[in-house]
């Protein structure tokens, strides 16, 4: 943003210059490329984030060199992830692993010293996956003699089974063995 700031000021100051100096203004000379060029060269280069004259107010650690001393370790790169607290605290609570890191994140690989427990690595078979739609699902299931949450007579089928969906209660089935072997199908 700063550099940003700083191209438009440097055009609004020709373009004032230009004015007083009754000179016909020409906006290819105005813009000056290489302050942007140069200011992002220097971000991605030190991983500051931010204006090199104001270096101070810049946020660090943005980015980063990716690190390709072996395979494994620009894998172990890769799949990092950092707790946004700070080192020199003496906390023990975002240092340890908790029940449901169980199988995401590795219990063994952490560096030493300061960042021990707060820089972790993804485990071997976790995989991150993008959110989708829960609509086809909910459909699907209907479909299969799903009765919906807000339909549901608890006095009708007292035995019902719930059926969840990523922690919401979206409906009920009576024969909930036949649902499961339909989906497990589906895979």
């Amino acid at each position: 943003r700063n550099i940003v700031r700083r191209m438009t000021q440097e055009v609004t100051s020709h373009l004032k210059r230009s004015i007083e100096q009754g000179k016909q203004f020409n906006i290819a000379l105005a813009v000056k490329s290489n302050i942007i060029t140069s200011g992002l060269k220097y971000s991605l280069a030190t991983g500051n984030w931010g204006d090199q004259k104001k270096a101070m107010s810049s946020t660090a650690g943005v980015s980063q060199v990716l690190n390709r001393y072996t395979f494994a370790s620009t894998l172990s790169h890769l799949r990092r992830t950092n707790t946004p607290v700070g080192r020199d605290g003496k906390l023990a609570k975002p240092r340890q692993l908790h029940n449901t890191h169980w199988g995401l994140v590795c219990p063994a690989e952490t560096p030493e010293g300061q960042a021990c427990g707060l820089v972790k690595n993804l485990s071997l078979m976790c995989s991150v996956s993008v959110g989708t739609s829960t609509e086809p699902i909910i459909e699907y299931m209907i479909s299969r003699n799903m009765e919906v949450l807000e339909e549901y007579e608890p006095q009708r089928y007292p035995n019902a089974t719930k059926i969840f969906l990523n922690g919401s209660w979206i409906g009920v089935h009576q024969d909930p063995k036949a649902l499961v072997k339909d989906v497990q199908q589906l895979r």
